[in-house]
């Protein structure tokens, strides 16, 4: 994974490059919509799982814009980079819910270890930090110049996480009593930082000459399975061998800045 942080920060800065002798100019926005987050409370693969563990997420964004040079208020001599790619620096902060899903807490099941389970619960509070580089198919200029036009777009990067779990119990703290054997070695209420790899597919549709509305659904993959709080013995629960991650449907605005 290091050497994707590294692709991803080259072919930016290479594109950066060509676009700062070119000029450019900045956009500004906000987004927020719902999140799954997929942990290690549920079970893999469980439609409940992924709808009931959910949460919301706000984010501002900024945007180099390498087809407009502000400076002159006018186009940047035309090259594929600029017609096609945008830097996307964002701050987010998101908070999810989480608690077991799936066949293992259904009411049917009434042993111990399935009344532990269906008495935690967990939430995950997390502020993200960091780049995606956008590329549109279509030209940007083209779409810059056509109210009511589309622009589809893809995305990837790279961002800095800090995290903060809390793991606990609808009896109280999670003790040897009350959280099953599964999790009592494995969970943390303690804050953390990680990275996360993030991708992206969207849209913008043009409202005026300086205002888009964004549409935009996210993957999300963290480098850390403790995100969440839980983080059972990998080797012992082959199951829960997989890190933090979350999908985010969002929606926004961006507004342009000359």
């Amino acid at each position: 994974m290091p050497r994707l942080y590294l692709f991803i920060l080259a072919f930016a800065f290479s594109g950066l490059n060509t676009a700062y002798s070119q000029g450019f100019s900045h956009e500004i926005g906000a987004i927020v919509g719902p999140v799954a987050f997929q942990s290690d409370y549920g079970e893999r693969g469980d439609g409940s799982t992924f709808t009931g563990n959910t949460g919301i997420a706000i984010g501002l964004v900024h945007y180099l814009n390498f087809s407009y040079n502000a400076d002159c208020n006018c186009y940047s001599r035309q090259n594929f980079f600029n017609d096609h790619f945008k830097v996307r620096t964002e701050l987010s902060y998101i908070k999810a819910d989480l608690q077991h899903e799936g066949k293992w807490v259904d009411d049917s099941k009434t042993s111990v270890t399935a009344q532990q389970l269906r008495n935690m619960r967990g939430s995950a509070s997390i502020i993200n930090l960091g780049m995606q580089l956008e590329y549109f198919p279509l030209s940007i200029r083209d779409f810059s110049n056509t109210i009511g036009a589309f622009a589809p777009y893809v995305s990837l990067g790279a961002q800095f996480s800090s995290y903060s779990p809390e793991a606990t119990s609808t009896t109280g703290p999670l003790t040897v009593l009350n959280t099953p054997v599964k999790y009592r070695n494995g969970f943390t209420n303690e804050d953390g930082t990680t990275w996360s790899v993030v991708t992206s597919v969207g849209t913008r549709y043009k409202l005026g000459y300086y205002s888009d509305l964004l549409v935009d659904l996210r993957l999300q993959y963290y480098f850390s399975d403790w995100v969440d709080g839980l983080r059972p013995d990998p080797n012992v629960y082959k199951e829960n061998k997989s890190n933090d991650w979350m999908v985010w449907f969002n929606v926004g605005y961006i507004h342009y800045l000359n």
